[in-house]
């Protein structure tokens, strides 16, 4: 029987997690030729975790344990290689834990790759439930990593991986820094579901405006060679264009060049070793079945 297991981070946000699985469980219970299993990275939460509700649709419910506090996208990283070094699956299903990726588009997910069970598929964002000022830098940071890098990344997380795509991602170094840009770099052909981002069940947003920067900068430094590249075309077109746009050039010039040192220093959070080591910070496990 085909197996999907579901991948988890959470830092201390139990209750949204709790009622997550009670959706996730409802939204599985019609794929009766699928076994699906979860696996909940708890990332050194500083608040213990309650009894976790016991689910009569997954196989098994798996509770990782970490020592130190590593951030969502190294949690996403070590969960991805940790079930690809440990777990014998079909496909894997990443998701927030808060209810912004909405537990009633893991039907959608499985039907479309059920279609094509070669290639991964993504949640397409086409729908926000943030205020006008977020969107407006979200499409602000796509805008700026197409005209950088020539991608347009219109997807997160949420997502469900082949098990060869799977292979293909756990060692890159990308990955430790962000995980969309290292499935857009690295998996050329993918399909899309439409989705639209949920509100959180529970408290507030957790992201400030700093980690949502560094967020859009880790995605675009996956692409840093193409993003010198295009800015180094684009410094010499600025100073072709000197006559016209006189002491703008220089402005331009500058802000570019910054832009690049930025994007070289948040690369420097794409590190292979510390992916490939990601094990050690694992502290126990916890399994919970029905």
């Amino acid at each position: 029987m085909k197996k999907i297991i579901i991948l988890i981070p959470v830092y201390n946000d139990w209750e949204s997690l709790n009622k997550l699985l009670i959706k996730i469980n409802e939204n599985i219970e019609f794929f009766n030729d699928i076994n699906f299993e979860c696996l909940i990275v708890n990332d050194a939460s500083t608040s213990q975790p309650p009894e976790l509700i016991k689910l009569s649709n997954f196989e098994s419910v798996e509770l990782l344990n970490m020592s130190e506090n590593r951030g969502h996208a190294r949690c996403n990283a070590f969960g991805i290689r940790y079930i690809y070094q440990n777990k014998k699956f079909d496909n894997l299903i990443l998701m927030d834990g808060d209810g912004e990726d909405r537990p009633e588009e893991i039907k959608s997910l499985v039907q479309k790759i059920k279609e094509n069970p070669n290639l991964s598929v993504v949640a397409k964002r086409i729908k926000r439930s943030e205020g006008p000022f977020f969107q407006s830098l979200y499409q602000l940071h796509k805008l700026i990593t197409f005209i950088f890098t020539g991608q347009n990344i219109n997807f997160g997380n949420y997502s469900i991986l082949t098990r060869n795509d799977v292979e293909k991602l756990h060692s890159k170094a990308s990955l430790w820094s962000s995980f969309s840009g290292s499935v857009k770099k690295n998996i050329k052909s993918l399909q899309e579901i439409n989705s639209t981002r949920g509100l959180r069940y529970f408290g507030p947003s957790k992201m400030s405006l700093f980690k949502l920067i560094i967020h859009s900068f880790s995605i675009i430094a996956v692409f840093k060679y193409n993003v010198f590249f295009r800015s180094t075309l684009m410094i010499i077109v600025l100073a072709y264009l000197n006559s016209y746009l006189g002491g703008l050039t220089i402005f331009f010039q500058i802000l570019i060049v910054i832009f690049n040192i930025i994007i070289f220093i948040v690369s420097l959070r794409e590190k292979e070793k510390d992916l490939l080591n990601s094990h050690n910070n694992l502290d126990s496990i916890k399994k919970i079945t029905h």
